[in-house]
């Protein structure tokens, strides 16, 4: 029962943090992804026609929600850890008699209810500008919430061997931000030539991508087995490095 009350702590003030300051935390993505919609769905693909049987605007608009889930996951997790350890009280929970395994899980749930948040926000915004007809319930679901707690165990594991304010920018802008535009969200695979088609299918994104696309449109470049294979692979050694730094106090004790 202790345990049950530490993780509803830790999941409480994960969510309360990014609930009280939603002009910041929910409403930019928002925004953001309106001017994505605006630009690339309306004015470039009323020139590029349709992609998939599909209009350009219904298909890029699972990429554009799930790179919104994949952003506000990740950052969520990665500031908040590191700020808990730069303001020196992440000793405190560490210290606690709680198991990592119920911390990992508290700031992970953190992360994913910011990027659920956001990405049913984006959505909406998405039903302003195209008709969006769920597939498959069930894989659209397991996408997005795999997504998310990737994300989330990717911000933590950065978040405690960040150094300062500006490293836990590094990611999103030299690994994240590249690996999600070239990860398919605005155009399809086939349309590379075979040399780029065959470096993509090592962004790991781009399995999220057209996994949520499959379960939105119906619609992927990958086989639907072998993109929950790549998404659960990835979970599974990010959990490990996660309980690893944890146990250890890797980058947290420095």
């Amino acid at each position: 029962m202790n345990y049950w009350v530490a993780y509803k702590t830790i999941v409480y003030k994960e969510v309360s943090r990014f609930v009280r300051i939603w002009p910041q935390t929910i409403l930019p993505p928002a925004v953001t992804m309106t001017l994505y919609f605006l630009i690339f769905g309306n004015l470039i693909g009323s020139r590029i026609g349709d992609m998939g049987g599909f209009s350009y605007m219904q298909y890029i608009a699972p990429g554009i929600i799930m790179m919104s889930v994949i952003t506000n996951s990740y950052s969520n997790v990665v500031s908040s850890f590191y700020s808990a350890k730069f303001q020196k009280h992440i000793e405190e929970i560490l210290v606690a008699p709680v198991p990592n395994w119920i911390i990992l899980a508290g700031y992970v749930t953190g992360g994913v209810s910011r990027g659920l948040m956001v990405g049913f926000v984006v959505t909406s915004v998405a039903l302003f500008f195209t008709h969006l007809q769920v597939h498959s319930s069930v894989i659209t679901v397991m996408t997005v919430l795999g997504t998310s707690i990737l994300f989330s165990l990717g911000g933590l594991i950065n978040g405690a061997f960040a150094k300062s304010f500006d490293d836990i920018s590094i990611v999103p802008v030299f690994i994240l931000t590249p690996l999600t535009y070239l990860g398919g969200v605005f155009y399809s695979i086939d349309l590379l030539p075979d040399f780029w088609r065959h470096v993509s299918l090592y962004n790991p994104i781009l399995y999220m991508v057209n996994a949520f696309r499959y379960g939105i449109l119906g619609e992927s470049d990958i086989g639907i087995s072998v993109a929950f294979i790549v998404l659960s692979g990835f979970i599974l050694i990010l959990v490990a490095t996660a309980m690893w730094v944890l146990n250890k106090g890797a980058g947290i004790k420095n």
